[in-house]
């Protein structure tokens, strides 16, 4: 019996540094399954790949397609992949940008609802966008994804891929202490 082909989508968290804090910009999940959810129901925008396609593609795709806006210009930074509860991969960068969630004009989907009625209906991916703090995210995003919010704190505390943190001991390349010159 061949397994399961792994469900995977990708997308872009934007960032923002304010004076007291970096913010994310989440989405809130839209559709009648989400409507009445706050908790968990907050998503970094992302969807699934097309056929072929990379996921880099995917994700800015995706962000468009979500938000109705264009991914703002500025290096991607690799967020690496989470697992959510249902097995979903999700692979995420992230990006420096400032949007106003007021611009935020989503997509749509459709879907029978209610389940089983025979009636099909239009609805948001999502229903809103806001910016978050890091510690307002970890109320309200699917818990999986919380772990990208971490992974873009520690990058933004230590943006020297290789390099110590300004203060840290350097290490050398066995990972021990330099011995000191006499």
């Amino acid at each position: 019996m061949a397994a399961a082909a792994v469900r995977r989508s990708a997308g872009i968290l934007v960032y923002r540094r304010d004076p007291d804090s970096v913010r994310v910009l989440l989405a809130h999940m839209g559709g009648p399954y989400f409507a009445r959810r706050d908790e968990g129901a907050w998503t970094v925008p992302k969807g699934e790949p097309d056929p072929g396609e990379d996921l880099e593609t995917t994700a800015r795709r995706e962000f468009a397609e979500e938000l109705g806006l264009p991914v703002p210009a500025g290096a991607l930074v690799p967020l690496g992949e989470v697992t959510q509860k249902g097995g979903k991969v999700v692979t995420a960068w992230a990006v420096e940008g400032d949007l106003d969630p007021a611009d935020v004009v989503p997509g749509t989907f459709e879907m029978e609802w209610p389940k089983g009625s025979g009636r099909i209906g239009t609805f948001p991916e999502v229903d809103r966008a806001a910016w978050w703090t890091p510690a307002e995210c970890a109320e309200r995003i699917n818990p999986a994804q919380l772990e990208l919010i971490d992974r873009l704190i520690a990058h933004l505390a230590h943006p020297g891929l290789g390099r110590p943190a300004r203060g840290a001991p350097r290490r050398s390349p066995r990972g021990r202490p330099p011995r000191p010159r006499l």
